[in-house]
């Protein structure tokens, strides 16, 4: 077992003690805000007229301004729709400044955010939001279409404005009692999250997280990747992901710094957006930085950059040296987490293309612990390649209205990953054990997919497995069945699935074939699909 807490240097391990939260035990950082609305009170009264936010549409917000927006709507929700702590208040909103003001607003009145991907259809999103026991449904216009079902099952709704109109929320504070002052409800003990991981259906796990959790993720960032009030970034994911909500939002709120908001992905707008305004932090995952890496030669000088985070999925070393081989002034540091660590979980501690240790994900963080065990649950020496087990101040203590064996009773958690550690105590993630496709940070379940291909009437069989990407790392491709006498072909399946799925799940690639390859004992053979498809690759 390593614990990451004897890896750093007293600059990232002090005022950490050992504390209990909800029955368990962490060591913690003793000096942390309540929550990340605390956080923000402590950076609005250091830097009141220093701009924290600016939007798509290049309006900026300083930190007394966000401040108020936020005291303001958390007024309205709790007078208007009785939000309250505890409450489950969804987001079906895109990166913008109402998604911020409306996370904000929930985390001081101790409500729980659930955010919900924007980039799903309506029928992937509604089995996430009807599992979610959902009080209030905050959304975007885009959505309105969709709403009925939940207003009939009870559930209070509130539409932002057209953002493009200015802030979507200035409506509801045009008027009104606001001189009702309050701190914050929340407490380092109370639920603040709780985020679905992969999956629309039974498979999608709530993972429940905590103010601790979240407290802890951006004090452990702020520490070790140096991030100061002088720092400047942009959110180049979505939001609603841990990265976006935890490593970005949270931190830059936590040190003081200015974040850029830009409601799509756009590698050339992002690369403007850096020469222009001096952007010197970037966390993002791989395809991220290889969409960029497309105009390098268009921005060969981007010397604001010093740090580059990179997690979310696996990025390979050539590609990290090929990085720095563009931006030699920016440290790369590898990132591994996943929503049930609140983001960090291994970080790399240096410039990680130019280590001997390239390759590795890095370091476990303070205060997490973390394992390599066989399958009789017996722990493997160094170099030795097992399941990766961690439990820590970041990592949750459990799903939404599930009981898994992935948490076991002295609260370790199962990754699901398989790696290996070596004498340094660096770790190296080789593989994924479960069945889940990486498609450069966004997650799919192979089950989900085949599911939608099996609705399909002209399909009689399928499976569906992940297969190298040269810009995603993985993309899901299928293998299908076609019932005697019918004429498909991939166009057919892609135009069926498009209204059914979000279009990065849809499978890249088809293989056509008279049966599906089963195992001796009569399960899918998907080691013998990818082998398949590794003859004809993307």
């Amino acid at each position: 077992m390593i614990k990451g807490s004897t890896l750093w240097d007293d600059s990232i391990t002090q005022d950490m003690e050992s504390t209990v939260f909800n029955g368990i035990q962490v060591l913690s950082y003793t000096d942390m805000p309540s929550s990340l609305y605390h956080a923000l009170r402590l950076s609005a009264d250091r830097y009141p007229d220093k701009i924290l936010f600016c939007d798509n549409w290049e309006r900026s917000y300083s930190y007394r301004e966000f401040l108020a927006m936020t005291d303001k709507m958390a007024w309205w929700l709790k007078n208007n729709l009785q939000v309250t702590k505890g409450k489950h208040v969804g987001l079906l909103l895109h990166n913008s400044i109402e998604f911020c003001t409306a996370f904000f607003a929930v985390v001081k009145l101790g409500a729980i955010a659930v955010p919900f991907p924007t980039k799903y259809k309506e029928t992937e999103a509604a089995h996430l939001i009807m599992k979610a026991d959902l009080d209030v449904l905050i959304f975007s216009e885009t959505f309105k279409g969709w709403m009925k079902p939940y207003e009939e099952a009870g559930i209070r709704l509130l539409e932002s404005e057209n953002e493009e109109a200015g802030f979507g929320f200035r409506h509801l504070l045009r008027s009104g009692f606001y001189g009702e002052e309050s701190v914050g409800e929340g407490n380092l003990s109370d639920e603040v999250i709780i985020m679905f991981t992969s999956g629309t259906t039974s498979r999608s796990k709530g993972v429940v997280l905590r103010n601790y959790n979240v407290m802890n993720a951006v004090a452990i960032y702020h520490r070790i990747l140096g991030i100061t009030a002088q720092d400047k970034t942009i959110i180049p994911v979505p939001v609603y992901h841990i990265t976006g909500m935890v490593a970005l939002l949270g931190l830059f709120v936590f040190t003081g710094g200015t974040v850029y908001l830009y409601k799509r992905y756009d590698a050339v707008r992002i690369l403007e957006c850096i020469r222009q305004n001096g952007i010197t932090f970037m966390h993002g995952a791989p395809t991220v930085y290889s969409l960029m890496l497309e105009h390098k030669e268009e921005y060969p000088m981007l010397t604001s950059l010093r740090i580059l985070a990179c997690g979310g999925s696996y990025m390979p070393t050539e590609k990290l040296r090929e990085l720095h081989k563009w931006l030699p002034q920016a440290k790369i540091q590898v990132v591994y987490g996943m929503t049930e660590t609140s983001s960090p979980a291994v970080i790399f501690p240096g410039d990680a293309p130019t280590s001997i240790f390239a390759g590795a994900a890095g370091k476990p963080v303070p205060g997490l612990e973390l394992k390599i065990l066989d399958e009789e649950g017996n722990e493997k020496g160094y170099l030795e390649t097992g399941e990766v087990w961690i439990r820590g101040n970041v990592v949750t203590g459990g799903y939404y209205k599930m009981d898994t064996s992935l948490i076991d009773s002295e609260h370790w958690l199962n990754t699901g990953d398989m790696g290996y550690c070596n004498e340094e105590s660096y770790v190296f993630i080789v593989d994924r054990k479960k069945d889940m496709i990486n498609r450069g940070g966004e997650k799919i379940w192979c089950t989900d997919v085949e599911e939608e291909l099996l609705k399909l009437p002209f399909l009689k069989d399928a499976a569906v497995v992940g297969i190298k990407d040269s810009l995603y790392g993985e993309s899901a491709a299928a293998a299908v069945v076609i019932p005697k006498g019918q004429k498909v072909n991939a166009e057919d399946i892609r135009k069926a699935l498009e209204p059914k799925m979000a279009k990065f799940k849809i499978p890249v690639k088809y293989l056509f074939l008279d049966e599906i390859p089963k195992t001796a004992g009569m399960k899918t053979n998907k080691k013998i699909i990818r082998e398949m498809f590794e003859r004809n690759p993307i």
